[in-house]
């Protein structure tokens, strides 16, 4: 039995899931402001709810905003120490530099310039200077930081500065904690080193994060091991979590692609995911999410990290209707108060599902609340959301070909049966917690992506077989059941601006969760931390 959470702006979902992957047990809840109480408020409703005995849960993964919300909201975040291997080149713009100013407030960087680096082909920059990094330690210890973002030119290509690096600090600051950009980035130093620094503000906050989730299953008799869900669709254990809590950024549109997918039974599609506050729109490709193939902006801070290609609108359920100057459906939303303001509940506030039950698209509330609304403004409303989600849609499609649409989500209920020039649109049994079916189903993970320099002794089909089996070993070493991983993307682009044969390779190997490695692990005290 596998339990899936996924804490939303508005709502918390969990289901239960059997042996064979079929839906036993779902709950919707309220978003709570202590969004962990939620969760321990999620999880005994569809405990009690199914009557199932504690011991039979084997897994439980998570998908949750904690990690997102607090970097937007800026509170919770370490200060931070930032290494930069790379003089004497890059001086030109130090770190962090292009960070909205309460952010950089926040975290009140601690920067620090030193020798190293290499080049695209791994010929040194400059050589380390230990003494330098010995006195950036001592500054750090001045000022009580206990986190630490060491970067440097082209470490995907050769990780031996940053390592070394790493090494030395640790020598004089033990109890330092550290992220290396080479583990957590891509290639382009600036915004690689960006997703670096809001990794480490972020660590001190994931130790709080995992241990309330651990309690959380604690407390309502739960001594399953515990995973979060990553933002590729695939899952992380605590441990990992602990180490890179960046990765959870949009796993919620991530979960919410995958249980589509699931549901649906198509790999190839577009998914809509209709929430109480927002509709984000993606595109799954072999059943996974296609990935952002630029840079991606996370609370005004440039990123080149993996994230899912999704976009969002401010359209949902709790979404406010306006008529003047003209008819308009959100951004504004009610969120988690739909049940206090919305008129089928009650309030005094028009909002989209009053649109949706007024035109008998949903039958929730009280429907003869909505009864005197004027019927072309129920006409023109529901005709106004469905053709924005129609325009996303047609927005994220790459070639000529209509993509089938899946709908999902709690605010699936706006959307009427047929879009503007879609062939084909499914809403699936279980829509309303498709989020929290994706986070349960999800798969173990490994992903490659550097530069190689092809030549006469390694040729480009020896290039794709490296990278392919690095991301199995890293699969397998992250909890992958060895027999069940397989290859579900590569991509090569040949990079025309550096010298010689040099093609940057994305390789990415999924498998199954091995759960009896897993609950080993967690009776040994270990986990996977590759």
């Amino acid at each position: 039995m596998r339990i899936g959470i996924d804490v939303g702006g508005t709502h918390t979902d969990a289901v239960l899931l059997g042996h064979d992957m079929t839906v036993m047990a779902e709950i919707k809840t309220a978003t709570t402001a202590d969004v962990t109480r939620g969760v321990v408020e999620a999880l005994q409703q569809l405990l009690d709810r199914s009557g199932l005995d504690r011991a039979q849960v084997s897994a439980v993964m998570i998908g949750t905003t904690h990690f997102t919300n607090a970097l937007v909201t800026r509170r919770r975040l370490a200060r931070t120490g930032v290494i930069r291997l790379a003089l004497p080149a890059t001086a030109a713009l130090p770190p962090a530099t292009g960070w909205p100013a309460e952010l950089l407030e926040a975290v009140r960087p601690s920067v620090h310039l030193c020798h190293g680096g290499h080049e695209f082909d791994g010929r040194p920059i400059s050589p380390l200077d230990p003494d330098e990094l010995r006195r950036a330690a001592d500054e750090l210890a001045a000022a009580d930081i206990t986190t630490v973002a060491i970067s440097s030119v082209f470490s995907p290509v050769t990780a031996e500065a940053e390592l070394a690096a790493a090494d030395i600090l640790r020598a004089e600051l033990p109890h330092l904690r550290v992220s290396l950009s080479h583990q957590i980035g891509r290639i382009r130093l600036l915004e690689r080193e960006n997703a670096t620094i809001v990794n480490a503000c972020l660590l001190d906050l994931a130790d709080e994060i995992v241990d309330a989730f651990t309690s959380a299953l604690h407390a309502v008799g739960v001594s399953a091991p515990l995973f979060l869900s990553q933002n590729d669709g695939t899952l992380m254990d605590a441990e990992y979590t602990r180490r890179y809590p960046v990765r959870t950024f949009a796993s919620g549109p991530t979960n919410s692609m995958r249980g589509a997918a699931f549901l649906a039974g198509l790999a190839d599609a577009a998914v809509v995911d209709i929430g109480g506050t927002t509709a984000d729109v993606g595109v799954l490709s072999g059943g996974y999410p296609r990935q952002a193939g630029t840079d991606v902006d996370i609370a005004g801070v440039r990123t080149n990290f993996r994230m899912p290609d999704v976009v969002s609108v401010g359209l949902g359920g709790g979404s406010r209707v306006t008529r003047r100057p003209d008819l308009r459906v959100g951004p504004d939303s009610v969120g988690y108060r739909l049940t206090e303001k919305a008129l089928i509940f009650g309030g005094h506030t028009l909002t989209a599902t009053d649109l949706a039950v007024a035109a008998g698209l949903a039958d929730i509330g009280d429907p003869a609340l909505v009864r005197h609304l004027d019927r072309d403004l129920v006409r023109l409303g529901t005709a106004w959301m469905a053709d924005r989600v129609a325009a996303l849609v047609d927005q994220m499609r790459l070639t000529a070909e209509p993509l089938p649409v899946v709908i999902v989500g709690g605010g699936s209920i706006l959307m009427p049966p047929t879009l503007p020039g879609v062939p084909e649109v499914r809403i699936p049994e279980h829509h309303g917690v498709a989020n929290a079916i994706g986070a349960a189903i999800g798969q173990i993970g490994g992903e490659v992506d550097r530069l190689f320099v092809t030549s006469s002794r390694l040729t480009r089909d020896d290039v794709l077989d490296q990278a392919r089996a690095e991301a199995v070993d890293l699969a397998v070493s992250a909890g992958a059941v060895p027999e069940s991983v397989e290859i579900v993307h590569v991509d090569e682009i040949h990079v025309t601006y550096l010298p010689g044969n040099a093609v940057r390779v994305i390789a990415r190997a999924v498998g199954d969760l091995d759960l009896d490695r897993a609950h080993t692990k967690e009776e040994n005290g270990q986990w996977a931390t590759t």
